[in-house]
């Protein structure tokens, strides 16, 4: 009693702690709780080069450098993989200039304009020509690309639009395409060896070069230029970001009050400007003479930033016939100051030591955000709700027991939550709940073994620490196998999903701590009261085995694989014929969803669309319909470049009265990385399931295991080919939680066998499979159910992401416990029945009805505990009611195939057990498997006797 006291005030002092820092402290949400930008970056090497880790820790010093000047809170910046960096901005409100800056690779290059452009980019009297189309500056160079090795390589469709590039291979242009293939009627276009692409965006720069009058709004025009970095010692371009102090480089003001950079140059920097700028004068005074124009023929210095120029300043040869000496200079002829401020902000930071290209990107608004959190917290409500409330009616006081571990797993589930700082995202919320199911399953294990002891005629006393003794090594073994799966998952999976894994790890080892501390505590506490010693009030008086748990499941199996194999073949055809509905996580594109304030026909969110997208965008209204209206809507694409994003932005907020926004983008590389890291996932966590199962128990019971998680694969996957369901990352995450949930009632079946064997020695091992399925259904059955509570709650309940990921749940757990009875167990059998042990007692048994006893508290139990009382002292003996000889052998039904005798008698003089008497259990002794109870009255008792006598003719059992 002492023992129970000091645990329940620790968890009581733990719940006081958690309680306090809630108080205090608000959960760290995740973008897609509150809104905000995602977006993974992937550096790309120069070429003969490899990306270090120097590099990415130095990227990423430079990128938080960055996201803090522009004050957000508690940004995540992390590696992923090799060579990937994942940035988190949780509610960011402006996601492209957010996007824009922290990916800015920040190459400052300085460039002599009219020196460094090559035709077709600058006229025969030198003079700057634009192009506001990319495709016929490459056209008009591809005999130049011939000779040598080209720079770069575009891919252009049959209707000269842009389908990828540039990239410095064509196999890398290739590996981005959905099929890895050109479409029929494309041209690749090269650019030159020792040229490069610049382009000029008119709103970034004031004029672009080579143009007279105003430039459209949004257009972006392309020019040609050398590009000889390396070579000495006359390098083009002339001065990099290298050359700058980025101490003294700020945003300014000049004397009119316009925007401007001020840059503060090295030394050498400085050198290096002055001899250039010197050479523009002097060639702008010459070119003025020979031309002999009016106006000075001024040249410039084009200031680019990232290939694409910023400003392009002209040296006045008049003011500074000597160029431009001193160690600062000005960047003027910007925008405004918002641009001014981003320049300086770039350049501040430094340059990233390697070019990184976006390959997936994820803006959430904050009202969507806002929205997918109140689904999920009326998920979790409503799924706690319905686990107390089957607690309540099937374990009544026991339940309330459970109700109240519950809470506990709650508050500290919470507590821990926000003591390591954990940040909460809708897939982790999804894990949260599933938790509550996996918390409730811990208790219904020991509570099906507590009632099984007191039904065979313990006290409800007596029966707390041996059913927690019996049922303790079956939660250690179901719950390691879940959180080998989450571990895995955590591992492998993308940001999203890393979410949902860390939440299951936490929520199923926090379970375990409730169930054997804090319910173990409350019911030992418990049961020093008089009251307490009830089997009705726990629910556990006697019961006969309900006529359909008798089936004869081993028997049967024929029938069962029959249903199973003719399922997995429809699953199989279903895949291979039409596929799986893939979604943008796993063939790259853009997804688009939004909501609107009024309903509108997707007629008309498809023509606002195409302003911006192809025709071919698939455009789908979600959610509930109201003549043929919708409020919510998915947009499927290609990949948007960034600027498509924002137009496509606009253009929906202002046509269509956008309330909540979120869109994704995920590039061709990127998706095949997730499949093959879902695919990795899936066969490492099966083969860590094998592995442990063969250890825990015996290599032969892992190969029905992985043959029931297969099954139970396939057939998740069959159902998602014929219903079309998309499937993403989420869904993966589902498959690999069915490998934990499915096998976790295949070994609460195990364990009873395993259990049982040394108990039914002449049994044959069907026999053995079906006493142990008879004794553990309701079990399995009960988890299974109580499990799926919450996902029906997170099907009904959740937002879109949440429902698909419940969906694939629900299947999965249902074909789990379907192949756990049906499919595991008589595998199981059949391989065990080749092993010469059990060859031999083959077709030696009774029929199965006449094996079963309709009160297996009372034959089979005694039964079943016979050899476990050889080491029983006469007193144990006489406390259970029973006598026996030392040889006594079997178990339940077999206990009829025993060849020794075994006398029960009464004892009703006998003095009560101390585990009835004393006040507390600590003085308890605990009766172990093998006591047997005496039967409830002297009539149940004799009539025991005379179905023993009529059994064993001469002395001996048959």
């Amino acid at each position: 009693m002492r023992r129970y006291r000091v645990i329940l005030l620790l968890v009581v002092a733990l719940v006081g702690g958690a309680i306090a820092l809630a108080i205090t402290k608000s959960p760290t949400l995740g973008l897609d709780l509150q809104g905000g930008l995602e977006v993974v970056l992937e550096a790309q090497p120069p070429p003969g080069q490899e990306i270090t880790t120097q590099d990415l820790d130095r990227s990423i010093e430079i990128m938080r450098s960055r996201v803090d000047k522009l004050g957000v809170a508690e940004p995540e910046i992390r590696k992923q993989g090799k060579n990937q960096i994942v940035i988190e901005l949780a509610g960011v409100h402006d996601q492209a200039r957010a996007a824009d800056i922290i990916g800015k690779t920040a190459q400052l290059e300085f460039y002599d304009l009219e020196g460094d452009l090559v035709p077709p980019s600058i006229s025969g009297q030198g003079f700057p020509v634009a192009r506001n189309a990319l495709y016929p500056v490459l056209k008009a160079v591809q005999d130049d690309a011939k000779k040598g090795t080209p720079s770069a390589w575009y891919l252009y469709g049959k209707d000269k639009r842009l389908l990828g590039g540039p990239e410095p291979t064509k196999q890398a242009i290739l590996d981005q395409l959905p099929d890895g293939k050109a479409p029929a009627g494309s041209e690749f276009l090269a650019v030159p060896a020792n040229r490069i692409i610049l382009s000029c965006s008119s709103d970034s720069a004031v004029v672009c070069p080579g143009l007279n009058g105003a430039p459209a709004p949004g257009t972006t025009y392309y020019y040609l230029f050398r590009h000889l970095p390396t070579r000495e010692p006359n390098p083009v371009p002339e001065m990099t970001g290298d050359d700058l102090k980025l101490r003294g480089t700020r945003q300014d003001f000049d004397q009119t009050n316009q925007p401007i950079v001020v840059m503060q140059f090295t030394d050498q920097g400085a050198d290096t400007f002055h001899d250039i700028t010197r050479e523009l004068a002097v060639r702008g005074k010459t070119q003025t003479q020979i031309l002999a124009s009016p106006d000075p023929l001024l040249q410039h210095f084009a200031i680019v930033l990232d290939n694409e120029i910023r400003s392009w300043p002209s040296i006045d040869y008049n003011q500074y016939p000597d160029g431009i000496a001193g160690n600062s200079a000005q960047i003027t002829g910007l925008a405004s100051v918002q641009e001014a401020q981003d320049l300086a902000l770039v350049l501040q930071t430094g340059a990233l030591p390697v070019r990184f290209e976006q390959v997936d990107r994820t803006d959430i608004s904050a009202t969507l955000g806002q929205d997918s959190l109140r689904q999920a917290l009326i998920a979790a409500i409503g799924g706690l709700i319905a686990v107390a409330v089957f607690l309540l009616l099937f374990y009544r006081f026991l339940g309330l027991i459970a109700i109240a571990g519950l809470a506990i797993y709650g508050v500290l589930l919470y507590g821990a939550l926000l003591l390591f700082n954990v940040t909460l995202t809708l897939p982790g919320f999804a894990g949260l709940i599933l938790t509550i199911g996996v918390a409730a399953d811990a208790n219904i294990v020991i509570f099906e073994r507590i009632k099984e002891e007191v039904r065979n005629g313990r006290s409800v006393r007596a029966a707390i620490p041996t059913g927690y003794q019996k049922g303790f090594k079956t939660i250690i073994d179901a719950n390691v196998v879940t959180m080998i799966t989450a571990f895995v998952l955590f591992a492998v999976a993308t940001a999203g999903v890393k979410g949902f894994a860390l939440m299951l790890l936490i929520g199923t080892a926090m379970s375990m701590f409730t169930a054997v501390a804090a319910t173990r505590a409350l019911l030992g506490l418990l049961s020093g009261f008089r009251w307490f010693d009830n089997p009705a009030f726990m629910g556990a008086s006697a019961m006969k085995i309900p006529r359909w748990q008798r089936i004869d499941f081993i028997g049967r199996r024929k029938y069962w694989f029959a249903v199973s194999g003719a399922v997995v073949l429809i699953s199989i055809v279903s895949l291979g014929w039409q596929g799986l509905n893939l979604g943008i996580d796993f063939k790259g594109g853009s997804q688009v969803a939004f909501q609107t304030k009024e309903p509108v026909t997707v007629d008309r969110v498809r023509q606002q669309a195409s302003e911006v997208i192809p025709g071919s965008a698939v455009v789908q209204g979600r959610g509930s319909e109201t003549d043929g209206r919708f409020s919510s809507f998915q947009i499927r694409t290609e990949s948007l470049t960034p600027d498509d994003q924002a137009v496509l932005q606009r253009t929906l907020q202002n046509g269509l009265n956008v309330d909540s926004y979120s869109i994704q983008n995920v590039s061709g590389s990127f998706s095949s990385q997730i499949l093959r890291s879902a695919i990795l996932a899936i066969v490492v966590s099966l083969l860590l399931i094998v592995a442990y199962i063969s250890i825990r128990f015996q290599w032969k019971f892992a190969i029905p295991v992985l043959v029931a998680l297969v099954h139970d694969i396939v057939i998740t996957l069959g159902i998602y080919s014929l219903t079309q369901r998309e499937m993403t990352t989420s869904t993966i995450a589902a498959v690999l939680t069915i490998l934990g949930f499915s096998i976790y009632d295949t070994i609460i079946i195990f364990d009873r066998i395993r259990e049982n064997i040394p108990l039914m020695r002449r049994s044959s091992f069907a026999a053995i499979a079906n006493q142990s399925l008879w004794e553990t259904i309701r079990r399995s059955l009960a988890t299974t159910f109580i499990t799926l509570l919450p996902v029906i709650s997170l099907l009904i309940f959740g937002g879109d992401t949440l429902k698909d990921f419940a969906f694939a749940l629900l299947v999965g757990i249902l074909s789990g416990a379907y192949s756990t009875i049906f499919i595991a167990t008589p595998l199981l059998t059949i391989i065990k029945e080749r092993e010469p042990e059990y060859a031999a007692r083959t077709g030696e048994n009774e029929p199965v009805e006449k094996l079963l006893d309709p009160e297996p508290g009372a034959a089979i139990a005694a039964a079943a505990a016979a050899p476990a009382r050889r080491s029983l002292s006469r007193r144990d003996r006489r406390r259970a009611g029973t006598a026996t000889t030392p040889d006594t052998v079997g178990n339940g039904a077999a206990a009829l195939e025993s060849d020794v005798v075994e006398e029960t008698y009464p004892v009703e003089d006998a003095e009560p057990a101390a585990a009835d008497q004393a006040p507390g259990d600590d003085d308890v002794q605990d009766v172990s498997a093998g006591d047997v109870p005496r039967a409830a009255d002297p009539a149940a008792r004799r009539e025991e006797r005379r179905k023993r006598r009529r059994t064993r003719p001469h002395g001996r059992a048959r």
